[in-house]
C-alpha cells in the first residue's frame, strides 16, 4: 500500500493549519510523526484518512484519490486508533474489538469475525482479558484493545494518534514494540503520532517532523533527530547521542543550571512503628 500527499492544505478557517505538504509512504515500516502542539499531525492523518477533506492537493491510496473511495472501502485498507483519554464502551473487551469488523461484516458477526477477534487478542498478549469489561480495564490494557480493534480491520495501513499517551514507561515500550513487530511482521504500514522523542528514536523506521503546518524533515531517526532541528521546531537546547544505535535526546535547560536545593529540604521515609500494642 502507497500513501501519496500532494501539495496538500487544510484549514479550519481562513488561517491555514496544513499547507504544502508534499509525503511517500509505504512499506512495511513503522513511521512517527513529531513535532509541537498545534502543528498539524493529527490534521495529517485525519485528511489520509477521510475524516477530514483537504481544501487543496490530493490524498492518493495506490493512486487512487481517496476522495472517491468509500468510508466503507477505505476502512477495509486503513486503520485508525484515535487519541482519547475518556474513550468508554460499556462491552466486554471481545465486543468492543468486533467493533473493528464492521468494515468486513454483513448482517451478523461470523465465526471467521470472532476468529480473527481472538488471534488478535492473542498476538497482542491479552486474551486473558477476552470477558472482562472494557471500562474495568487500566489505561495500558485499554490502549492494547484499541490497537486490537483497529487491528481486525486487517489494514494495509494504520494510523495511531499517540498511542502510548498516559501510559507508564514500561507499557510505552511494549505498545511502541509491538507496533514496530507488526509493521515488519505483517506487512503493513504503521503510523503514529508521537509526543515522546526517545520512544520515536527508538522503534521508528522513519520520522516525520512538522512545523508551523509544514514539513521540516523528513528521514531515519539519526537524519531527523539533531540538536539543530530540536533548537529550531521545539524552541529548546538539547544535546542527542548515540546509544545502542539509536539518537537519543537530552534535554539541556540553562536556567536550572545554577539553581540550588534550599537547606530546608528534604523527604524521608517515616518508620513505621512495629512494636506490639
Amino acid at each position: 500500500m502507497k500513501i501519496d500527499i500532494k501539495e496538500m492544505g487544510f484549514g479550519y478557517t481562513a488561517t491555514p493549519v496544513l499547507k504544502g505538504i508534499n509525503l511517500a509512504i509505504g512499506g512495511n515500516q513503522l513511521v512517527s510523526i513529531l513535532g509541537p502542539n498545534g502543528v498539524g499531525k493529527s490534521t495529517l492523518i485525519h485528511c489520509i484518512n477521510k475524516i477530514l477533506s483537504p481544501k487543496e492537493g490530493v490524498v492518493l491510496l495506490n493512486d487512487v484519490d481517496v476522495s472517491e473511495i468509500t468510508i466503507k472501502d477505505l476502512a477495509k485498507e486503513i486503520g485508525y486508533v484515535p487519541y482519547s483519554t475518556t474513550t468508554s464502551f460499556p462491552l466486554s473487551v471481545v465486543d468492543t474489538v468486533l467493533m473493528g469488523r464492521h468494515p468486513h461484516s454483513k448482517w451478523k458477526t461470523t465465526d471467521e469475525d470472532l476468529q480473527k477477534v481472538y488471534e488478535t487478542l492473542d498476538l497482542l498478549g491479552i486474551e486473558h482479558l477476552a470477558m472482562r469489561s472494557f471500562n474495568q480495564l487500566s489505561a495500558g490494557q485499554h490502549q492494547k484493545v484499541m490497537l486490537a480493534r483497529g487491528l481486525v480491520q486487517e489494514p494495509k495501513v494504520l494510523l495511531l494518534d499517540e498511542p502510548t499517551a498516559n501510559l507508564d514507561i514500561k507499557h510505552q515500550m511494549e505498545v511502541a514494540r509491538i507496533m514496530r513487530d507488526l509493521a515488519h511482521e505483517k506487512g503493513i504500514t504503521v503510523i503514529m503520532i508521537s509526543h515522546d522523542i526517545n520512544i520515536a528514536a527508538t522503534y521508528s523506521d522513519n520520522v516525520i517532523l512538522m512545523y508551523e503546518g509544514s514539513i521540516f524533515a523528513v528521514g531515519t531517526p539519526h537524519e531527523v533527530i539533531t540538536k539543530e532541528n530540536i533548537k529550531k521546531v521545539y524552541g529548546v537546547e538539547s544535546e542527542v547521542v548515540d546509544f545502542r544505535g539509536k539518537p537519543h535526546l537530552v534535554l539541556i535547560d540553562e536556567k536550572l543550571k545554577n539553581l540550588e536545593l534550599p537547606k530546608d529540604s528534604y523527604v524521608s521515609m517515616r518508620a513505621q512503628e512495629t512494636a506490639a500494642r
